[in-house]
């Protein structure tokens, strides 16, 4: 076996580089490590590149009628260029209110509303809970599962919450049950998972 020993190979012409013939098998040995600068192409898409979460076991209470964030269900996350999308997992429950009115939960990246409804019924949002009696105001499943395309070129970070709102005045929960009857009360976890899926 023949053994070659430079520091760095370059084209003799142009700016293409090719190593090998179709049919080649080249062997990276146990322990050495190949760090990409670059772009990495022709390797095949749909490849998590990371996985980021947040979970949060205490409650969440507003009285807002304007959206307003869901405290620490907010993640950052750099992607790695513009082909990256960000594979979203929420799992949240809402409470409504003790008087009957309904509250809503909807998703940014940044500033930007992603998977909500658009038409005709009412409030545009990816879930709402509503109580038609004392025993319904227990934690209704509000989850959320969204690839988003955000298109960013790596140079910031991206920034992924919850918001919910109420329709009147008066309190509404994420994460606990309205009722305080132990017959209806529980408390419920929240989490946010971000997967980066490369190209």
């Amino acid at each position: 076996m023949s053994e070659l020993k430079v520091n760095k190979i370059s084209p003799a012409t142009g700016t293409a580089f090719a190593l090998g013939d179709s049919g080649d098998t080249f062997t990276v040995p146990s322990g050495a490590t190949i760090v990409n600068s670059g772009t990495a192409t022709g390797f095949g898409g749909g490849k998590v590149l990371q996985v980021l979460t947040v979970q949060k076991l205490n409650s969440f209470t507003t009285s807002s009628v304007s959206f307003v964030d869901v405290t620490d269900i907010t993640l950052d996350i750099t992607v790695a260029g513009t082909s990256s999308k960000v594979m979203i997992l929420l799992m949240s429950r809402l409470s409504p209110t003790a008087d009957g009115y309904p509250i809503y939960a909807q998703f940014l990246r940044d500033s930007t509303v992603i998977g909500s409804g658009s038409g005709s019924a009412g409030a545009d949002c990816f879930g709402n809970a509503h109580p038609w009696s004392d025993a319904a105001r227990h934690g209704h499943p509000t989850d959320f599962v969204w690839l988003d395309s955000p298109s960013s070129d790596g140079s910031s970070a991206l920034t992924y919450k919850m918001q919910v709102r109420n329709y009147a005045t008066s309190a509404c929960y994420v994460g606990r049950s309205t009722s305080s009857s132990a017959t209806y009360a529980a408390d419920y976890p929240t989490s946010l998972t971000l997967m980066e899926i490369g190209a």
